[in-house]
């Protein structure tokens, strides 16, 4: 029946494992004791090992591409794992330290693209919250939708204007109305 499916299909990649181990040149001990016959039976035995998360490292890295990393990674293994900060980034502008969730973008930019406020790194507080008169393109468009073209509107607003003098003035930049501003208004600030 399907059980002895199992046990056969088991068997033959157990085999393969230890062949392509043993072709390594490594000592393989294979155990098919009680751990197998649970994982036939379906029950008990380990809980299954923590999925590994996929991370976008692009701009000023060696090797710029998509990289698994194990859960819990930082930052800083994203960008080592795509070889290291290239010459010319802007090293201190990312937190190395923060922790990195499946699915993200992580863009190190060259210090070439940062305006002089932007040399220190972005411009979160400790919540998260970005702040509108100091985030680059980049960050702003971490925000909720804000893309490409609505972050340069809002980089352009504030130079145009100096500034914002409150969150809520960016409902004045074009392309971000109340609706827009609603899904923004807890993730931003206007600081001096």
């Amino acid at each position: 029946g399907a059980a002895r499916v199992r046990r056969t299909l088991f068997t033959v990649w157990m085999l393969l494992f230890a062949i392509s181990l043993a072709g390594c040149g490594g000592q393989v001990v294979l155990e098919t004791g009680t751990a197998a016959r649970e994982t036939e039976e379906g029950g008990g035995g380990k809980e299954p090992e923590a999925p590994g998360i996929f991370v976008h490292v692009c701009g000023a890295v060696a090797s710029p591409g998509v990289y698994e990393l194990p859960a819990g990674s930082r930052v800083l293994e994203a960008v080592e794992a795509a070889g290291g900060f290239a010459p010319g980034a802007a090293a201190d502008y990312l937190n190395l330290a923060e922790v990195l969730s499946d699915g993200r973008k992580v863009t190190v930019p060259a210090e070439a693209e940062l305006s002089p406020g932007e040399q220190y790194g972005p411009s979160e507080d400790e919540d998260g919250v970005v702040d509108i008169n100091r985030a680059g393109k980049e960050e702003l468009m971490t925000l909720p939708g804000i893309g490409e073209a609505r972050a340069e509107a809002v980089i352009a607003y504030r130079e145009e204007h100096g500034g914002f003098s409150s969150p809520e003035e960016i409902m004045k930049v074009p392309g971000i109305k109340e609706a827009s501003y609603e899904k923004l208004k807890d993730k931003i600030t206007a600081g001096p």
